[in-house]
């Protein structure tokens, strides 16, 4: 939630009466919470109380809005958002005291926001950014309280109503570690085809040097035997015009197969190469294997984790749950204890003064 409860308390809560404008009605039969809100997206401060389901107050403080002091224990503010005005009891002069004290904070919060907002639109030099707030929902407002799209409330807020932000921060590291998995297991799949292919290639390759090594002891074969037919040829003298050109096209020959010998001999270079970078990518492959090992026995780690972070959280919730309920029903009754004492009192005064 990005509107969270900043300061709470205790008082009974009147609005004035709409057709008087003098009487003040009470809207609440007991003392309710009220709890000033932060939204921290739009930078607004409001007051916000609710009585079972229903909000009976739901005001956005301003720089024009005053809060007063008519009494010891009562104090007052004027909504012209709302069309009324607020009042509340409280218990003590302390609690109406600090309560005075966060409506002037936050209104002067307000009156710095507000300034830096005008100066924001001042700079802004298209429509379009100086709407861009306009549009921005409370996620604490799904029904309109005030009439106005930016004044909503929803019944579900209680006092101590908190966004649940740690399963979120406790299922962060489980969400890393799958997306590092899911990279890991993708450069894997990526190197177990390159490394078939170069098991493919390393094969043809291994087959080549064995067929070119065949044809190169052929060929070597074949010079030797062609060097002695050159050396019979120069012992034959009658023959000696033909064996010269004969010597010549051997000659030519051999340096023919010398060079397709040299040219044999660098493709067989280039493929121990070719097998040298298959190892390596193979002890790549290999090492990122472990790793992914690594990071899965991390993941059932971390699940194992998030689960008994979950079994916690539901047992602490339950039992906040229950210490609120019976919190709850101990302050209706005081409640009830209070109206009653204040009701034989304002008797036992009406008595006196009868008397």
């Amino acid at each position: 939630f990005r509107e969270q409860p900043i300061f709470s308390t205790r008082a009974h809560v009147f609005q004035i009466d709409p057709n008087t404008k003098k009487n003040w009605v009470p809207t609440s039969k007991h003392a309710v919470t009220v709890s000033y809100f932060y939204d921290s997206t739009r930078n607004v401060y409001r007051i916000i109380s609710l009585d079972g389901s229903k909000a009976i107050i739901n005001s956005t403080i301003t720089p024009n809005m005053t809060f007063t002091k008519t009494s010891q224990k009562f104090g007052q503010w004027a909504d012209s958002r709302a069309n009324t005005v607020y009042g509340l009891g409280f218990s003590s002069e302390h609690h109406l005291s600090k309560f005075a004290e966060k409506f002037q904070e936050f209104k002067e919060a307000a009156r710095l926001a507000k300034e830096k907002s005008q100066e924001k639109m001042e700079l802004t030099s298209t429509p379009s950014q100086e709407s861009a707030g306009g549009d921005i929902q409370s996620p604490l407002t799904p029904e309109s309280i005030n009439g106005t799209d930016d004044e909503r409330v929803t019944p579900e807020v209680t006092q101590n109503s908190e966004p649940r932000a740690e399963p979120t921060q406790n299922a962060l590291p489980f969400t890393h570690s799958s997306t590092i998995s899911k990279h890991w297991e993708a450069e894997l799949a990526t190197l177990k085809g390159n490394n078939a292919k170069l098991t493919a290639a390393l094969l043809e390759s291994t087959a080549n040097v064995k067929q070119w090594k065949q044809q190169l002891a052929a060929y070597q074969e074949e010079a030797e035997r062609l060097h002695k037919r050159v050396t019979e040829l120069e012992c034959v003298s009658s023959q000696a015009n033909a064996v010269h050109t004969h010597k010549t096209e051997l000659n030519q020959t051999i340096q023919e197969l010398e060079s397709t010998l040299k040219k044999k001999e660098e493709e067989i270079e280039g493929l121990k190469q070719e097998i040298d970078n298959a190892r390596e990518l193979q002890a790549q492959r290999d090492s990122l294997t472990q790793k992914l090992q690594e990071v899965e026995i991390r993941n059932k780690d971390l699940e194992g984790q998030l689960s008994d972070l979950e079994q916690r959280l539901e047992k602490s919730q339950n039992e906040q749950e229950a210490f609120r309920n019976n919190l709850k029903t101990l302050l209706e009754i005081l409640d009830g204890k209070i109206f009653e004492l204040t009701e034989l009192r304002d008797n036992l005064a009406k008595l006196i003064e009868c008397s």
